[in-house]
């Protein structure tokens, strides 16, 4: 089956209504019955491993995907849908190949930032062999920490991807360290030459600061309109800097009834980058 559009979403407090601001009733319904129609590929990237990932498709009635992009770009797996209704995992060949390249692994970055004042581990099933992950103190200055690390890491002659983002419901800074060559959008580049899907025929949606680097790339990306403003601010400062102001979309709701939340706000975005998908899109609403 050919592949009309590759549609990559976020899930925490993008596709899934666990933010402050309120869900459109329909919106999940409808992504629902428009991801299932022929020619759509549903693929989540997030923060969340495999076990995560299922937990929120049980508790919030979500789609099956074909394909997760997990722990924040550091594993992205094949989902299929077995006769009795399990689902089978299979890692995509040749990611860890490229992952690995000048990865030095989470206990020697572990060691590297072991004096940092501020940095607090994670929890251990937090933590994989291909990220290392911390929460920080709000009352930090992430522009100077984040300016720390790098000076630590090009020290040692170390390379490595600093991710940084915040849990707004938990009010808590997040830092995962990835390898240089990892990250929501190295992965959805790469599954998207797998798959032989230029980018107009993908989209992405987001709203947190490790949605950022495909927010502001040349991919086609949605920001929900529940996003946090300081996100918004950020994903247009930087799309405007690199001259890729029409690759970013922001959710403003209203479109088909609907208030730009979450699922509400992909759909939307949707609509603007691929109004050919427009039929498709209205009669998900036909439930």
């Amino acid at each position: 089956m050919s592949i009309s559009l590759l549609l990559c979403t976020d899930l925490d407090r993008t596709l899934i209504p666990n933010g402050r601001e309120p869900e459109s009733p329909d919106a999940r319904p409808r992504f629902h019955r428009f991801v299932a129609q022929a020619g759509i590929t549903l693929a989540y990237v997030t923060g969340r491993h495999q076990t995560l990932v299922e937990q929120a498709i049980a508790e919030y009635a979500l789609p099956w995907p074909d394909y997760v992009i997990g722990d924040v770009g550091t594993s992205i797996q094949a989902v299929q849908l077995n006769a009795d209704g399990a689902a089978r995992w299979s890692p995509l060949p040749r990611w860890l190949d490229v992952i690995t390249q000048t990865w030095p692994g989470p206990r020697t970055l572990q060691a590297l930032f072991a004096d940092l004042a501020g940095l607090r581990l994670q929890e251990d099933a937090k933590q994989t062999p291909f990220k290392l992950s911390y929460y920080v103190s709000l009352d930090l200055d992430a522009d100077d920490l984040l300016a720390r690390l790098n000076e630590r890491l090009a020290s040692a002659e170390t390379r490595a991807n600093l991710i940084w983002s915040v849990d707004e419901t938990a009010a808590v800074g997040l830092l995962d360290v990835l390898p240089e060559q990892a990250g929501k959008y190295h992965a959805v580049a790469f599954l998207m030459r797998a798959l032989g899907c230029g980018e107009s025929a993908t989209v992405f949606a987001g709203d947190s600061g490790n949605d950022l680097e495909v927010l502001t790339s040349p991919i086609p990306s949605i920001l929900v309109a529940n996003a946090h403003p300081q996100i918004r601010e950020q994903a247009h400062r930087a799309a405007a800097a690199r001259g890729l102001e029409v690759r970013l979309y922001c959710a403003r709701g209203g479109w088909s009834g609907m208030n730009g939340n979450y699922g509400a706000g992909i759909l939307e975005g949707v609509a603007h980058f691929r109004p050919d998908l427009l039929d498709l899109l209205l009669a998900s609403g036909d439930g």
